[in-house]
This record gives structure tokens, C-alpha cells and sequence, in this order.
């Protein structure tokens, strides 16, 4: 069944018809406002109260018809996870940073939501995966020991907010301890010292040749300046990695793994929960002490922080994290090809068009009783509920490849 899905319009989210996300909404919405000064942030697909999606031409929500229809999850899910549809499926389009967090385990989400239900909503785990659609920058997980200790030694201006005693004892002895030392450190530091290291850094920067410039990551220390001037995060760009996918490329985020999205346009899944734990980065509420416990402070190269995918077919990558909660395929079918079919799942599962179109839409089993039948076409923007155990078989367009991504669960 064809599903309407809710856009949020965050601050963060590329403006306009710039945005991937305001271009597929308004492919399938033609009467859509979009003007060059609106944030279109996140496109959401599931049954989140913040944002459920809907079947089209019923106006009931998807999570309505699951609590009618349970079994079109799918006995697996239901037994682990109930009669809820336990993913939240995304795209993001985003023109400037997020804020510097991670996610609880599922076991410190409910004692977070216990302690503090107004801030943290729901007690679920928040384990995520990003896919990027462009080339798409992240910061995440902590860079390499001899990295780090690099930039200690070249910046005076970091040893000042992370203090000098942890500073010489990193570079003495690099461990987790001594890194979660610098680290609470810095994200404890006064205004004042925050105030005075970055206004010496950046006239620093001023002086600067490209090369050395370069080498001490000015453009993103700058660019981030510009739009969060006197936060402390702005310095978190030398502790941690900085990655950078190309379309295609995935990254997972477990829980505690310190992260931050920069620019760029992604496929997002993740747990269905809104858990997030934050300091830098942001004018939202900033936890620092809970978030300095709780992270984990291995230390690694970014391509560490790359995540694999598993090669279904010709046409499709699984992308399948080390969670029960969702994983991702990525389908690509290139020009030419007459016909496809999505392999049936054991769970339920959300597909969303990106490029392409498709028609002679066929499902198997067909649809029973007053389900909703599928679309006789796809285009651009659409997005699909798939039962669990149902297979779609579709002709795509001659004249382009069709790559969609569906959210399902491996269990």
C-alpha cells in the first residue's frame, strides 16, 4: 500500500528545492509549497507518533492498520518486538551540523526515562545506520591516539580548553581514560576559556598559508564557528574522526559511539525511538555529564566506521547491522533491465523510490480483503508498506535506473 509520509522542517535541513528531501515529497505532492527559504530536514516513513505516515486515499495511519492487521509484521517481529513496527525509516538533507551526541543502550534508555521522562521520551535503544545519497560528511568515534596527540602538540588553543595536566597526560600515556579526561575536560571548560581559545585560533587561522590551514582542518573549525560562534564543539573536530561517505557508502552507529552529521544528503534508519544524548553543536538541551559517561572512547581510523553491505543479487546490497531492530537494502537496477523483483522478507518492510519509476506493479501473494492494492506505478518519491512475506515484482522505466532503498528487519 502506497503510505504519505510527514516532513519535519528542522533548522538544520537544506532549504528549498536544494533539499532531497523536498524534491521527493514534491514529486509525488505536485501541489506542494516549497519556497527557497524553507527548511525541508527530514522525510519520515513508519509509525512514529512525531510523524506517522499515512495510508494514501484511507487517511488511516500505518501504525492504525498494524494494530488491525498485526500479522502484517510478521511472526518474528511480533514475537521480539510485539505489534509494533519496531524501525523508523529516513531521508535527511543537511546544511548544517547536528549536534554533537550518541544514543543509549537499551538498558541505560530505561533508567534515562525513568529518571528523566520530560527530556528522555521513550526507554528504547537508538541504534542507527546512515546511508549517503551524496557525498555525505560525519564526524564519528574518536580518531586515532597519535592523531589526537598531533593536534594536542600543534594547537595551544586546544591544550588550553582541555587543560594542560590532561593534555601531557595523553601524550604521555593515550588511553581511553586519559582521552575521557581531555574530553570531559573540554566540554567542561569555562565560558571564558572557551571564549578566549577560539577567538585565538581563529585569528591564527587568519595568518595561516592553505597548506598548514589544511593540515589543521581551518575550513571545517571555521564553518562550524560560523554557525555555532563560542561553542566549546567547534574543538571536537581534532578528538574526533572525521568521515566522509560517497553515495552508495554506510555507516553504523551503535550505541555510545559519539557522532555528528555535517552536510550532506542520507538514507537514515534507525530503532524507533528519539533517545539522543547532546552536548556541542546545538541551542538544544545539552547533557554533558551524561554524555561524557557514557561513551565509548576506543580510538580508530574513519574507515573503521564504514559499514559493509551484503550482496543479495545483481541488483541489491543488504545492508545488515548487528541489531534485530531494522536493516537496509539498496536496490539499483540499471537501464535496460525488463524486470525485477523484491525478494519476500519475514518482517514488514517500508520501500522508498529515489530515482527511477516503475510500472506493471505486481504483488505476491496479492492483496486480501480490504487491503489496500498497491499502485499500478512508481515514480520518484514514492514509498510502499510491504507485508511481511509479500514479494513485488515491477517493470522499471526503460529510460533510467531505478535505486530505491527498503527498511525491513533480518531476524
Amino acid at each position: 500500500m502506497e503510505l504519505e509520509c510527514a516532513v519535519q522542517k528542522y533548522a538544520w535541513g537544506v532549504c528549498g528545492m536544494d533539499s532531497s528531501v523536498a524534491q521527493l515529497v514534491k514529486a509525488v505532492q505536485p501541489d506542494l509549497e516549497v519556497t527557497d527559504d524553507q527548511p525541508f530536514a527530514e522525510l519520515w516513513m513508519g509509525t512514529h507518533p512525531s510523524g506517522p505516515s499515512v495510508i494514501k486515499g484511507s487517511g488511516e495511519t500505518l501504525g492504525e492498520y498494524i494494530r488491525h492487521q498485526p500479522g502484517v509484521l510478521g511472526f518474528p517481529v511480533i514475537e521480539k518486538f510485539g505489534e509494533q513496527l519496531p524501525f523508523l525509516f529516513k531521508v535527511l538533507s543537511v546544511n548544517q551540523a547536528l549536534s554533537i551526541q550518541a544514543h543509549p543502550n537499551k538498558k541505560h534508555a530505561e533508567e534515562l526515562h525513568s529518571a528523566r521522562p520530560e527530556v528522555y521520551k521513550d526507554p528504547n535503544h537508538k541504534p542507527e545506520m546512515t546511508i549517503a545519497l551524496t557525498p555525505f560528511q560525519a564526524l564519528c568515534g574518536f580518531r586515532p591516539s597519535q592523531e589526537i596527540a598531533r593536534h594536542l602538540k600543534d594547537l595551544p588553543e586546544l591544550r588550553q580548553v582541555v587543560g594542560e595536566d590532561a593534555a601531557q597526560s595523553f601524550t604521555e600515556n593515550p588511553g581511553e581514560e586519559t582521552l575521557k579526561t581531555c574530553f570531559s575536560t573540554m566540554m567542561n571548560a569555562s565560558t571564558d576559556t572557551i571564549s578566549q581559545a577560539l577567538t585565538q585560533l581563529l585569528e591564527r587561522f587568519s595568518q595561516m598559508d592553505d597548506g598548514e590551514g589544511k593540515d589543521l582542518l581551518r575550513e571545517l573549525f571555521q564553518r562550524l564557528h560560523d554557525k555555532y560562534p563560542g561553542d566549546v564543539g567547534c574543538f571536537s573536530i581534532y578528538l574526533l574522526n572525521y568521515v566522509l561517505l560517497q553515495p552508495g557508502e554506510a555507516m553504523f552507529l551503535g550505541p555510545n559511539v559519539i557522532h555528528a552529521y555535517l552536510l550532506g544528503d542520507c538514507i537514515e534508519c534507525m530503532a524507533c525511538s528519539d533517545n539522543v544524548v547532546r552536548a556541542g553543536l546545538t541551542p538544544k538541551y545539552q547533557d554533558v555529564e551524561t554524555l561524557v559517561e557514557m561513551l565509548d572512547y576506543s580510538m580508530g581510523p574513519p574507515e573503521n566506521r564504514k559499514f559493509e553491505g551484503f550482496k543479495m543479487d545483481d541488483y541489491t546490497i543488504l545492508y545488515n547491522p548487528p541489531v534485530l531492530d531494522f536493516a537496509v537494502d539498496m536496490i539499483e537496477v540499471p537501464s535496460g533491465v525488463d524486470q525485477y523483483t523484491l525478494r519476500p522478507v519475514e518482517s514488514a518492510s517500508i520501500l522508498l523510490v529515489v530515482e527511477g519509476g516503475a510500472g506493471g506493479i505486481e504483488t505476491s501473494p496479492s492483496a486480501q480483503g480490504d487491503a489496500p492494492s498497491p499502485p499500478p506505478t512508481l515514480q520518484r518519491g514514492s514509498v510502499l508498506f510491504l507485508p511481511a512475506g509479500q514479494s513485488l515484482t515491477l517493470r522499471p522505466k526503460q529510460d533510467s535506473r531505478l535505486l530505491a532503498f527498503r527498511a525491513l528487519c533480518v531476524l
